[in-house]
């Protein structure tokens, strides 16, 4: 008997006809001979609803309270699926994260797990119960309703699985896989049947939107072996698992695309000792991601800054950096939106050498200038304009040899 998470994302449960469908695979699993636990996102549209709601009533929501108010969506899916199942003779209870103990830390709207106790669930699998998980959320040790970042029901999943040491964890989804390129905007993409932690964390940051990066970094802590597959059709998906010998044999596995990005520059920062703690440090604090960082060569003991945020960030960014900069006498402080990241990922580059120049060759010979670059040892990210997103990535796609990929 294998012990199995499963996950259903919002377009999943997105109708009452949808978690039917959901419902029948849950008993289909079940049927097999297997314990099934069951982590449920909110139906689609239902987080942007509440949001919306949440910026009629404020500008600026208080975090604390946008967590009470977003949690409310996965309450909705695992009751309807629990009443479903319980329907069918099949014997369900719904769960919230608070009652799963899903320990986070404070950080509203973008918690961090910190510990899972999971016992409710050990019990719940003792007697025969279904599990249905309310997935996004948790509690911090003041007891306040948490929440995990968007995507964050497949962190739930994957630390439940950890947790109860289950056999597999799946991720179903409106998509039949990890592909080499969004199938939207490079219509050449294929499904990867097999592909390494380290990548999918490369992919996940970078702008496919399959599974969320800490659900990523969790799996690959814990070694949850973590399959992406379709709720809508059967058929094989893609595992995220250790990297292997045959990940090695192309330099390219696939290439990512992210419009949420958006440039600071700083202008006429003092060039001396302390200044980037100053400047970066509230912006961590503020719990803003900074991804790439430019500084110039110093001119008259001043230098220029650059670096980029998640564009949704951008709007509490701001202010701090216009008051670090004025802190600093810097002189000003410029905010470029309308950019986008291409990036390339592939454990293989470790063993292919070349990349990087064939990259910049291929984005030269299609009139798009680089504005930032960023390396690691299996990526390679260059920030562009905005509106040459999509011919830089199908231009990458086809010069990596990627269209002729086999799934």
């Amino acid at each position: 008997m294998a012990l199995i998470v499963q996950k259903y994302g919002g377009t999943s449960v997105g109708t009452i006809e949808r978690i039917h469908r959901v419902a029948d695979r849950v008993a289909q699993t079940q049927g097999e001979g297997n314990q099934v636990v069951i982590v449920l996102s909110a139906m689609s549209g239902e987080t942007d609803r509440l949001l919306k709601l949440a910026h009629e009533m404020t500008t600026v929501p208080d975090d604390r309270e946008l967590d009470m108010l977003l949690s409310t969506g996965e309450r909705i899916t695992i009751a309807l699926l629990s009443m479903e199942l319980r329907g069918r003779g099949i014997n369900a209870r719904s769960f919230t994260g608070r009652q799963v103990g899903i320990i986070t830390d404070s950080a509203h709207t973008k918690a961090r797990i910190a510990r899972v106790t999971a016992d409710r669930i050990k019990e719940a699998l003792k007697q025969g119960v279904i599990p249905v998980v309310a997935g996004f959320q948790g509690i911090n040790e003041q007891s306040d309703v948490t929440t995990l970042g968007r995507g964050g029901s497949d962190l739930s999943a994957v630390a439940l699985a950890a947790a109860l040491k289950a056999d597999r964890c799946v991720i179903f989804t409106d998509v039949d896989g990890v592909y080499t390129a969004d199938p939207n905007i490079v219509p050449a993409a294929k499904r990867i049947d097999k592909i390494s932690y380290e990548e999918m964390l490369e992919m996940a940051s970078l702008g496919a939107k399959v599974l969320q990066t800490r659900s990523v970094e969790f799996a690959a802590k814990f070694h949850v072996p973590v399959e992406v597959n379709s709720s809508f059709k059967e058929g094989k998906g893609t595992l995220v698992t250790k990297e292997d010998a045959d990940m090695e044999a192309a330099a390219v596995s696939g290439v990512t695309g992210d419009r949420n990005q958006a440039k600071i520059t700083i202008v006429g920062v003092p060039d001396k000792p302390g200044i980037a703690a100053r400047i970066f440090g509230p912006v961590a604090e503020s719990h803003i991601n900074v991804d790439m960082i430019i500084q110039n060569m110093s001119q008259a003991a001043l230098t220029d800054l650059s670096f980029t945020v998640p564009r949704a960030d951008l709007k509490k960014a701001v202010p701090i950096i216009q008051a670090v900069a004025k802190d600093i006498e810097a002189k000003t402080v410029s905010v470029t939106e309308a950019i986008a990241k291409v990036s390339l990922i592939g454990v293989g580059m470790r063993s292919h050498s070349g990349v990087a120049a064939k990259m910049f060759e291929v984005l030269s010979r299609e009139g798009i200038n680089i504005m930032m670059i960023s390396t690691s040892e299996i990526k390679i990210s260059c920030v562009i304009d905005e509106k040459y997103l999509e011919l830089a990535m199908r231009s990458l796609h086809s010069a990596f040899d990627l269209d002729q990929t086999q799934s």
